[in-house]
């Protein structure tokens, strides 16, 4: 198996786009008729429609999209059941050639750490992600457990560095030790990336970074030449293709876009709601997937992905 950051490349040129699709299934927000009085329903009858819904999503973006990212906390409130259900979404998910980004924000310190890092990366881990979100606000050594494991299991590791959501900046944007807390964690990512590089020029350890703040995206850029970006915020939390530009690239790689409520329950919102409706909500994903897709195409550096 070729290094996670090769795999993603070849993924995105294949597909021409860096659109990620993000799973975050939601009770009150899945297609009428998928999980019926929800409200009263057990726990299993959530996690089982939890499945059918990103099955279903699964089945529509497959052929369009390099890549998916579920979202752990979302199964992981339906209990055992839900967590039953997550690990047949992740094997589904690849089975149908998607690589799969786990975002689960883990981290620790010691061997608690390291049982993250084994227990989630790789193929032959019990989650078997291809690549996992990480948190690093508990150190370098924190960290390195998910690097090892990374490089010996050829995953990837996204590390959270300027995330999209407003609350980020209270720790995010303190100043400390002549720059920002994300600089300096920003500069110890390139590093590491750098140390893991593969012949794309990206290495196993990436970034989060969030649309939200496109400045500082395109900064971020500069500064972590070699890391993969997972860029959230595009779509539902008001980023779009013209703010995520930053994040590419000359060639239009170096960064997947993760939309997750804009596609998954496109049926909820305009143009879509009038266009198909609930019963008609995975032609709903396939028109939104495609329109991020072509945005992305006319308003970033990945419109030359086309030309590759």
């Amino acid at each position: 198996m070729h290094p996670f950051s090769e795999r993603l490349r070849a993924k995105i040129v294949e597909r021409r786009t860096p659109t990620l699709v993000g799973l975050d299934p939601r009770a009150e927000s899945l297609p009428e008729g998928l999980l019926p009085w929800a409200e009263a329903a057990s726990w299993a009858q959530r996690a089982e429609a939890f499945g059918k819904f990103c099955r279903g999503v699964i089945d529509v973006v497959a052929p369009l999209v390099p890549a998916i990212k579920p979202q752990a906390a979302f199964f992981e409130q339906l209990g055992p059941a839900g967590m039953a259900v997550l690990a047949e979404v992740i094997e589904y998910g690849q089975k149908n050639g998607l690589l799969v980004i786990l975002d689960a924000k883990r981290n620790d310190i010691g061997s608690t750490a390291a049982a993250y890092a084994e227990g989630m990366l790789g193929r032959e881990s019990a989650w078997r992600a291809d690549a996992m979100t990480v948190s690093p606000y508990l150190g370098v050594d924190s960290l390195q457990p998910f690097v090892d494991v990374a490089v010996e299991r050829k995953a990837g590791v996204f590390v959270l560095v300027k995330t999209s959501n407003p609350g980020g900046v209270m720790l995010q944007d303190l100043q400390c030790d002549g720059g920002m807390v994300h600089e300096h964690v920003a500069r110890h990512v390139e590093r590491l990336a750098a140390e893991t590089k593969s012949e794309c020029g990206y290495g196993a350890i990436g970034a989060v970074v969030g649309a939200t703040y496109p400045d500082q995206l395109a900064e971020l850029r500069e500064r972590m030449a070699r890391a993969w970006f997972l860029v959230p915020g595009f779509g539902s939390q008001g980023g779009t293709a013209r703010d995520v530009a930053g994040a590419f690239d000359s060639r239009g790689l170096g960064a997947v876009v993760n939309n997750s409520r804009g596609i998954i329950f496109a049926h909820r919102r305009e143009p879509y709601a009038s266009r198909f409706g609930s019963a008609r909500w995975q032609e709903a994903v396939e028109a939104a997937t495609l329109d991020m897709i072509e945005q992305l195409r006319a308003d970033t550096p990945a419109g030359r992905l086309d030309k590759s």
